[in-house]
């Protein structure tokens, strides 16, 4: 027999600490499903606290206010005429009376999903496998859950995950199979990289099928410090077939009819069953919540859409343009503040700030010296004339001559004082008017230590920090495609694209004369720092080793530049920062030659 269910996937974008206006979210799109006929509502991984919440996991406080508003949530929903649907929710959960053990997280927190139902919280889920590499470091915030709950929804077992448990072989979704699900819903605060979307597809078509059920994986939107998350809610049968896709970055629901098949067998509604050992899973028991065992009347189903996927430059500028609006807009900020070198980097973080937040939000400011060429500063006044942005010029040359005057300083250090002076600037002007600043250096240049600390590396938001060079100027590119087929202007003046980089320190001065050409610099950049490749490894790829251990030495003596860095949205798979961590003090060369045999004694 099958049973029809509404699904609605509610791919919203939570704050990290704002309980009671995620709460206010979670009301909100409950309502707006429930219009729309649904009879289970899914919210993403940890959607009443934000995520991730980091060491707030450990405050005891903080875990009593997430418990507290499950409760009130479920509250309201049957205050609002919503308890005879299924909403699905996730939070962190607690033991208040947990007995403190050493290497056990305090209170015993659990990254969980609440079954909010009639009122009530009917049943809870803990995350069964806890991430702890990359960006997450799960272990030292959660302990595991043991069991998996599966909720009788009109004549349909549903269980549910959380993110994790599905990257993971066998564990929960062997469980849900031996259980019988018909459905298994997935909640998620999965973040965005580069072609992820592809990976994520691949793993929910393989988890249905291990599962054998239909799965519904939702996901969360939105900024959170250096981590973007991009929705991307799939919905798959058993056979692999996509049934629904969300769109990527935006918010809304994705609600769709799915005919599952109905559970065997009659329980008791509202009752519990005793917990019952998953067969040849001994970690994890089964706990069955029977909400509503008699199928809904036959009624016409909607059809999901699928959202187009869209291409590589399209959906990494998407992440940055989010990932900026979020900080920007979540810690208090109204407006930003960036210098305009004329060059590439400085027109493309433009150009996502106007996008992100709007050309009245965006101040940009150009600082010539007296090494600036007159194209830097006609490209800067068209840059800004191209996106709209509030522009000023301030000459920097006599505050240059003022700090000469007392230092007198040669080479280096009156190349970098320019780059400081500018520094100083931008963070006077971000004083005076409350304006958040922010650096516009590229990963390449993060990778090498090619920027000045307390100079072009001063800020609150670095929106290019994990974007290479070379994909700078293809985002450009595409950027200035894009608006020329939707009839707009484009943004970034032609000659901030194609005239070669330069830091204009010294006259005459190219990136050339310090790096070596970008297209190079940023693969042997990729096989160091995205996949720790050695020395030897990179040599053998067929890099010169002289170059290679030149890069290599640039990058291992600039760790300490890059921890006074701003944080920036993370677009790769392994971003400086969350990712990476290097020691600063740190002798290891790759060049290095490991010794054929320890000294004697």
């Amino acid at each position: 027999m099958v049973a029809q269910l509404r699904l609605a996937l509610a791919q919203i974008n939570p704050t990290v600490g704002d309980i009671d206006g995620n709460s206010a979210q979670v009301l909100r799109w409950s309502r707006h499903a429930a219009e729309q006929g649904a009879h289970v509502i899914a919210f993403p991984e940890m959607a009443l606290t934000g995520y991730p919440v980091e060491d707030l996991a450990l405050r005891r406080s903080f875990q009593d206010a997430s418990r507290a508003a499950v409760t009130a949530v479920a509250a309201q929903l049957e205050a609002d005429g919503l308890g005879d649907r299924l909403v699905v929710v996730g939070h962190l959960d607690g033991a208040p009376d947990a007995v403190p053990v050493l290497g056990k997280p305090a209170g015993a927190p659990q990254n969980a999903a609440a079954f909010l139902y009639g009122g009530e919280v009917v049943g809870r889920y803990a995350k069964h496998h806890l991430p702890n590499y990359g960006v997450f470091d799960e272990f030292r915030y959660f302990v595991p859950g043991s069991s998996l709950t599966v909720a009788r929804v009109h004549a349909v077992d549903v269980a549910v995950v959380i993110c994790e448990d599905i990257w993971r072989e066998g564990g929960p979704v062997a469980a849900a199979r031996e259980a019988g699900a018909g459905l298994l819903i997935v909640i998620n605060g999965s973040p965005y990289e580069r072609n992820k979307d592809d990976a994520r597809l691949d793993l929910v078509r393989r988890r249905a099928a291990d599962a054998g059920s239909t799965l519904a994986y939702v996901n969360m939107v939105g900024g959170q410090d250096e981590l973007v998350f991009d929705g991307d809610s799939i919905v798959v049968g058993t056979d692999g077939e996509v049934i629904a896709r969300a769109p990527q970055f935006e918010e809304g629901l994705l609600v769709i009819d799915l005919h599952l098949p109905d559970a065997p067998g009659d329980t008791d509604e509202g009752s519990v069953d005793s917990d019952v050992p998953a067969p040849d899973m001994s970690s994890i028991t089964i706990r069955r919540i029977a909400l509503d065992d008699q199928p809904l009347p036959l009624y016409p189903p909607l059809t999901a859409g699928i959202a187009p996927r869209i291409e590589d430059e399209a959906e990494v500028y998407a992440a940055l343009v989010t990932g900026l609006r979020d900080y920007v807009q979540k810690n208090g900020f109204t407006s930003v503040v960036l210098g305009l070198s004329g060059g590439i980097d400085s027109a493309l973080t433009a150009a996502v700030a106007v996008d992100a937040l709007g050309s009245e939000h965006v101040h940009g400011v150009s600082m010539p010296s007296s090494y600036s060429s007159e194209h830097s500063r006609s490209d800067a006044a068209e840059l800004a004339d191209r996106t709209g942005l509030q522009f000023r010029v301030v000459p920097i040359a006599p505050m240059v001559d003022a700090f000469h005057g007392s230092l007198e300083l040669t080479g280096l250090a009156e190349e970098n004082l320019q780059a400081r002076v500018r520094g100083t600037t931008l963070m006077a002007l971000s004083n005076q008017h409350g304006h958040l600043v922010l650096a516009t250096g590229n990963k390449s240049e993060l990778a090498v230590g090619y920027s000045t600390l307390y100079g072009d590396s001063v800020g609150g938001y670095a929106p290019l920090k994990d974007v290479p060079k070379t994909l700078v100027w293809r985002l450009s590119r595409w950027r200035n495609k894009d608006a020329e087929a939707r009839g707009e202007t484009p943004p970034i003046p032609d000659a901030s694209i194609s005239k070669p980089p330069s830091a204009e320190l010294r006259p005459g001065q190219l990136d050339s004369d310090s790096l070596p050409d970008y297209e190079v610099l940023d693969e042997i950049l990729d096989h160091y720092v995205e996949m720790d490749r050695g020395s030897g490894e990179l040599v053998a790829a067929g890099f010169d080793q002289q170059l290679v251990e030149r890069v290599l030495k640039m990058i291992d003596t600039a760790e300490y530049k890059r921890r006074q860095y701003p944080p920036g949205p993370k677009i790769s798979f392994k971003a400086f920062g969350r990712d990476r961590r290097q020691p600063i003090t740190n002798k290891w060369r790759e060049h290095q030659s490991p010794p054929t045999q320890l000294p004697a004694g």
